[in-house]
């Protein structure tokens, strides 16, 4: 035993000694790279004492410290930035559903302002700005060279004033101006509707007002229809939906997921990730789903989308999605300003990024452009309409009763505005088509 002891001892020094030749070295590196640091921060004081001295005009101290700092987190990412206090506070005030502009969900992509979304109802969306449009110029002024920040500074502005942003646009030979009108934009997170017996629940953002919304709307639309056993299934339109709130994007997914994991965040540290899972329950009770997402379904929207996939709860109809797969996390600065830094990145819970990538649907739907219909073709389609029974003295069907035959016709109208909807929609058409074949298969045994 006693031998043992000495041994055991004589490993644990040799340990140390080997420790300390290594440390040696490691210590030196990084007393090395602390003193490159404060000669880096050394130079920066030079260089804001030499342009506070010498600079052709007066210069305000606070704006060049806030540009060094904002040039610091924007060359890490698109969505990383300094938010002055002013700049806080909107967003502070945007989470909670009601804020000032356009409308419109935007990052920087070549220098330009990208519209990764229009938001439904506002000012850009009635004006027709589009997912992918390039912004170049507001009020006649390049953003090229701009922070994202200041692009979107110069496109604030008063409840009611004017604004002309000049848009790019994929398919269009040049750029065109259009004319905005900016203001008050109140959020409503989720709007509900049923299209036949489904469902469609249309969610424009992920704020503090989401899930509540959903759960509301959800529970008046089946109330509608007279229960659920009179709903084939439900559409989540996700289109257009630039993202939010993380913790809303969570809770709308657990809304129809009965377990397992939602999403995992994984930052540089392995021990800084995080797994959220669902908890029992299904707001559907198991009916079918269809998920609609586009170019402009980003970030909060990506999660859901991935989630309801990766579970095969839900099919996901539409195109590919924008592909933002980073988490971004707020931090308070003293005066009241804000660090917005990305500080994980997001996972679906079969273990994918969609970082860059987006979601892949499980059928790509087109949303065709609608052209405008001449009066030669809207008079050759009602003409086209016409059938035997608009024909003067034609013989009435007499194998039908009355009742027989206003079913018919019910059915007819159904069918009819079944049709229309594809010419205003045709991705959400093609969703509820999908929910009508699965309802027609009946339930799974």
């Amino acid at each position: 035993m006693r031998k043992f002891v000495v041994a055991a001892l004589g490993g644990t020094l040799a340990g140390a000694l080997f420790a300390v030749q290594i440390a040696g070295p490691l210590l030196a590196q990084e007393s090395a790279r602390t003193t490159n640091v404060y000669e880096q921060l050394d130079l920066f004081g030079d260089i804001f004492e030499r342009i506070r001295a010498q600079y052709v005009e007066d210069v305000d101290e606070g704006d060049l410290i806030e540009a060094a700092i904002n040039g610091m987190l924007t060359s890490l990412d698109p969505h990383s930035s300094y938010l002055s206090p002013d700049d806080a506070e909107d967003m502070r005030v945007q989470t909670r559903g009601e804020f000032g502009g356009l409308g419109i969900e935007v990052t920087q992509e070549d220098g330009f302002v990208k519209v990764v979304s229009p938001i439904d109802g506002t000012p850009a969306d009635s004006a027709g700005i589009e997912a992918g449009d390039f912004i170049t110029h507001v009020d006649g002024e390049s953003v090229l060279g701009l922070t994202l920040d200041q692009a979107v500074e110069k496109m604030r502005g008063p409840v009611g004033s004017e604004i002309v942003i000049t848009v790019a646009r994929e398919g269009e030979d040049e750029p065109f101006d259009v004319t905005i009108i900016r203001d008050t934009i109140k959020l409503t997170a989720v709007r509900s509707r049923t299209e036949g017996s489904t469902v469609v629940l249309r969610v424009t953002t992920f704020n503090d007002q989401t899930t509540p919304n959903l759960e509301a709307g959800f529970a008046k639309q089946v109330e509608a229809l007279g229960g659920m056993e009179n709903v084939n299934g439900i559409v989540l339109d996700l289109r257009n939906n630039p993202g939010g709130l993380l913790t809303q994007a969570i809770t709308v997914s657990d809304a129809f997921l009965e377990k397992g994991e939602i999403v995992s965040t994984r930052g540089r540290n392995p021990e800084d990730g995080d797994r959220f899972n669902a908890t029992p329950g299904d707001l559907a009770e198991g009916k079918p789903m269809v998920v609609l997402i586009n170019g402009g379904s980003a970030s909060a929207s990506e999660i859901v989308a991935g989630a309801l996939q990766d579970h095969r709860r839900a099919i996901v109809v539409g195109t590919k999605s924008f592909g933002k797969g980073s988490v971004q996390t707020v931090m308070p600065l003293r005066g009241n300003g804000a660090m917005r830094l990305t500080t994980a990145r997001y996972y679906t819970p079969s273990g994918r990024s969609i970082q860059a990538l987006g979601v892949s649907p499980d059928i790509v739907v087109e949303q065709p452009r609608r052209p405008a219909a001449s009066e030669e073709e809207e008079e050759s389609s009602t003409r086209s309409r016409r059938s035997e029974a608009d024909l003067r003295g034609s013989l009435n069907n007499d194998s039908l009763t009355e009742d027989e035959i206003r079913q018919i016709e019910e059915d007819r109208a159904k069918a009819e505005e079944a049709a229309k909807l594809r010419e205003d929609d045709y991705q959400l058409a093609y969703a509820i088509d999908i929910l009508k074949g699965l309802s027609a298969l009946g339930p799974k045994n």
